[in-house]
C-alpha cells in the first residue's frame, strides 16, 4: 500500500470518528500523514505540520497497525515505533485508528 492509499484510507475511517482535541503526525520515510484532530471528524492529509504528538515508523509497519496486524503497543516496545511529543496523545489514537 501505498502512502496516498494509506492516506485515503485513514481518511475514510475518520469521517465517522469524533474528534480528539489533539493533532498527531506520523513520519515514515516514504511522507508523512498529518491528523487533526480539532476538528470534528478529524482531518487527515498529508501535510508535515509540526504536532502534539509525532510518531516515527516505516510505511509498511504503519500500514500493518492500521490494518489490526501490528498492535501499537507492541510495535513501541519493539522498538518498530518512536514517540516524539505527548505519548498520552499516542494512547488516544487506538480508538481512532480501528
Amino acid at each position: 500500500m501505498t502512502l496516498a492509499e494509506l492516506t485515503e484510507k485513514m481518511k475514510t475511517g475518520a469521517g465517522s470518528k469524533q474528534g480528539f482535541g489533539n493533532t498527531v503526525k506520523f513520519s515514515t520515510p516514504d511522507g508523512a500523514i498529518y491528523i487533526d484532530g480539532n476538528q470534528n471528524p478529524p482531518a487527515v492529509s498529508n501535510d508535515d505540520n509540526a504536532a502534539d504528538c509525532t510518531i516515527k515508523m516505516s510505511l509498511s509497519d504503519l500500514v500493518d497497525m492500521v490494518g489490526g496486524k501490528l498492535d501499537g503497543m507492541t510495535a513501541f516496545m519493539t522498538g518498530k515505533l518512536k514517540i516524539e511529543g505527548d505519548m498520552g496523545v499516542a494512547m488516544k489514537l487506538q480508538s481512532i485508528l480501528r
